[in-house]
């Protein structure tokens, strides 16, 4: 059973607001992966003390770094049930994990950052994480 949206919403709108991108269905999930050509990002949004503390902030400061996906996107664990389970498809070899941060290029999996990962960091080793990703697997190919 999903929490009410009246918990969530507020914790859905510190990323929205930044123009990440919600996903609330399997279908919306899967449009993402298979319709970005370059990079998506997709954050697994979370009621947990780290999301709120850490995650949501880390994805706040590594979205203004110059390199960044091409499409960045959410989905709410505990929120968007169907959306977040297919998302977690994508994540395979990972289990679930929430909060968690990955990155996909062409619909490949190329970087996660998993909950573990993400709840003794500050938001500021978060970013450099998640922007170190950024210039490894979204910065333009030079031939």
């Amino acid at each position: 059973m999903p929490y009410p949206e009246s918990f969530i919403g507020p914790m859905r709108q510190e990323l929205t607001r930044l123009g990440v991108k919600e996903m609330r269905t399997a279908e919306e999930v899967d449009a993402a992966v298979r319709g970005t050509s370059g990079t998506l990002m997709v954050v697994v949004n979370s009621m947990c003390g780290c999301a709120a503390g850490r995650a949501r902030p880390g994805v706040a400061l590594a979205l203004r770094h110059t390199v960044k996906p091409d499409v960045v996107a959410t989905v709410f664990a505990g929120g968007d049930i169907e959306a977040t389970e297919r998302a977690r498809g994508y994540f395979a070899p990972y289990g679930p994990s929430s909060p968690s941060i990955a990155l996909l290029r062409d619909g490949q999996l190329v970087f996660m950052l998993e909950r573990h990962q993400i709840e003794n960091q500050s938001a500021e080793a978060i970013a450099r994480a998640l922007t170190t990703a950024f210039d490894k697997f979204c910065a333009p190919v030079v031939h």
